[in-house]
């Protein structure tokens, strides 16, 4: 809180701002990536589960994808409500909330267990739990994140960088794409 609270203090947003410094939402709702949205309904419902939900475009030449169908979704979802063509029905849910695998539920331990250890002062004893993290779930990119965060020496601890995992995708996208109609993503060149 103390590195967002200044920005957060100064965009006097007029919602709800959650810092989740134990990543317990990340846990609860299977996110791997930043930025995502997941839309719940007044009833506490999930209509729409974890996804890249970019409101601008200041990251395309990144992640390739255009704002304007997502943010769209949104308008049409907050005006139609459960009419929404963007609402998914129970059985598109089901499909895609599968339940966590083995191997993600002990990543998620692992990361816990780096996270403690890191801030006990033992940064040096964190590392293997972070490696393991990352090798039980190596398309999770907040794992990713924060380990290279914590490091002073990302290449020296992990034998890599954020920039150059990021690299090592080729033409796998770093940010799945929605599953909105008009979402396209646009590789530089295509």
């Amino acid at each position: 809180m103390k590195d967002a609270g200044p920005w957060i203090t100064k965009a006097n947003p007029e919602f709800i701002v959650l810092i989740d410094q134990d990543h317990l939402v990340t846990k609860l709702y299977g996110l791997a990536n930043v930025p995502t949205g997941v839309w719940i309904n007044e009833q506490g419902k999930i209509v729409r589960p974890g996804e890249v939900a970019f409101i601008d475009d200041r990251y395309k030449a990144f992640s390739h994808l255009e704002s304007a169908p997502y943010v769209n979704a949104i308008r049409d979802w907050v005006e139609n409500g459960e009419r929404s063509q963007f609402v998914m029905t129970d059985a598109e849910l089901k499909k895609r909330m599968t339940p966590e695998s083995p191997e993600r539920l002990m990543a998620d331990a692992e990361f816990s267990l780096a996270e403690y250890i890191y801030h006990t002062g033992n940064s040096d004893g964190a590392i293997p739990h972070f490696k393991e993290a990352q090798r039980l779930a190596p398309d999770n990119w907040n794992y990713k994140r924060q380990a290279y965060l914590l490091s002073t020496n990302p290449e020296r601890d992990y034998g890599t960088t954020f920039a150059k995992e990021v690299q090592r995708l080729g033409d796998k996208p770093y940010y799945p794409a929605p599953e909105i109609p008009g979402v396209v993503v646009k590789k530089p060149g295509g």
